[in-house]
């Protein structure tokens, strides 16, 4: 089977987006998704009477749309989203994938793992509150994310009588804080989720705003992260090497396209090593193909008989990421253990999983004025800073604006697994603003 250039164009065209919702706590992220499902009609009969039911118990006359996506029983106990809530749904004009994620200071690591696939966030803000800390805090993880497009949506408009100044007043310090970071596109939208105002459907007390709905923006927002369209990479999670007489010379490289097209013939290097071959075959699905792409999943057959291995990364020849063991990075920690100067991690990048040591801590954001603190020697839970690593091997590291996916990597606790921290190779707060604009071994093998 072989695939064509323009089979390849199709699947580029895609209409699907990812988007993620954000804000502080009892801003109502969760009813502004449930009111988006409902009002969509993308839930299920027995779900909605599911949600009557759970709201009648709790007293309440009218369903609780919350319901929908704090699925957690503690979540239901305390009225708080705590873990990401995936969802799927479409509409005529589209399919998407949405994270709802938590609020809660403590659990702005789930907002990180929520936003870090998504073209696009919503950030609400209750129109009573403003611009809060978790606000600045959301808008500064989504422009780090490089998340191309941002929605303010200022919620609970019922509540301050749909007043235009106050949503006037706050759409205008997020817009001035949110480009400030760098955020390319941001489109402030005038809500109640509970109410329904301008989520599916225009509402009717705010004639003042000729704005689109929230669903409206979602469906007719461009998609433009393609990963076909990024630098090619290839990590290899697996070797195949079938060991029956009918394939005794058959030597495959399996794993899943990070970013790219990959072709057949085509000359490419095997990192770290730097070895160069050329792409005999690809398989897919049991079949041969001569074209693959991200994300699919494939067995590459290369000409040359290399020393490769899981973690090893092929990329085009003339297209190889740098090579280094020395790691500037901006991370947003997420473990309640400190990360330290001088303490020894794993970073996890790709598929590759090597020792490393926090050389230097050289500043952490100060999120009020967007200020760089110098020297913290050390990031607490939730904070984001410039960190130096430097590896025990070489890793093919991406700058963070090129790839979201091959710049990316975890900073783990080798004692016991946690993931420390989120980093982005080479990403700061200047860098963004710039582009918008034009288990622990003896201390000597840490020795490094």
């Amino acid at each position: 089977m072989t695939t064509t250039t323009e089979q390849l164009a199709d699947v580029s065209a895609t209409t699907l987006l990812r988007f993620a919702t954000a804000g502080s706590v009892d801003d109502g992220k969760s009813t502004l998704v449930g009111r988006l499902l409902h009002d969509s009609k993308s839930i299920l009969t027995d779900q909605l009477e599911a949600v009557e039911q759970a709201s009648l118990s709790r007293g309440q006359n009218a369903p609780d749309l919350a319901l929908l996506t704090d699925g957690l029983r503690a979540e239901r106990e305390q009225g708080i989203t705590i873990d990401v809530a995936y969802r799927y749904f479409a509409t005529a004009r589209r399919r998407f994938i949405l994270a709802d994620t938590p609020g809660h200071v403590q659990y702005t690591r789930n907002m990180v793992t929520g936003a870090s696939t998504a073209e696009l966030a919503v950030v609400l803000v209750d129109a009573r509150n403003g611009v809060v800390e978790q606000t600045r805090r959301h808008a500064a993880v989504a422009a780090l994310l490089r998340v191309p497009h941002v929605v303010l949506a200022v919620n609970k408009m019922d509540l301050v009588d749909y007043a235009e100044p106050v949503f006037a007043a706050i759409a205008e310090e997020f817009t001035a804080y949110a480009a400030s970071l760098g955020v390319p596109e941001i489109t402030a939208i005038p809500i109640s989720a509970l109410a329904g105002d301008n989520v599916v459907e225009p509402s009717a007390h705010m004639d003042w705003y000729g704005g689109p709905t929230v669903l409206e923006h979602l469906e007719t927002v461009p998609v433009s992260h393609d990963l076909t369209a990024c630098h090619a990479r290839f990590p290899v999670q697996y070797v195949i090497r079938p060991q029956s007489a009918e394939h005794r010379d058959y030597r495959g490289y399996a794993g899943q396209i990070a970013a790219g097209v990959f072709r057949v013939g085509e000359a490419v290097s095997v990192l770290p090593s730097g070895r160069t071959t050329t792409i005999t075959g690809i398989d897919a699905l049991g079949e041969s193909v001569d074209i693959a792409w991200a994300p699919q999943s494939v067995t590459l057959r290369l000409a040359d008989d290399i020393d490769i291995s899981r973690g090893d990364l092929i990329a085009p020849a003339d297209d190889s990421p740098a090579v280094t063991q020395d790691v500037e990075a901006t991370v947003c920690h997420v473990a309640d253990q400190p990360l330290s100067v001088g303490q020894r991690v794993l970073i996890k990048h790709t598929t590759r999983t090597v020792k490393a040591i926090v050389k230097d801590i050289p500043s952490r954001l100060t999120l009020d004025d967007l200020s760089q603190h110098p020297a913290p020697g050390q990031l607490v839970a939730n904070d984001i800073g410039r960190v130096v690593v430097r590896t025990a091997e070489p890793l093919a590291l991406d700058a963070y604006a090129d790839s979201r996916r091959t710049g990316s990597f975890l900073l783990i606790d080798p004692a016991d697994g946690t993931t420390l921290s989120a980093g982005m190779a080479g990403a700061s707060f200047a860098a963004v603003a710039e582009a918008a604009t034009p288990a622990a071994d003896d201390d000597a093998e840490w020795d490094f």
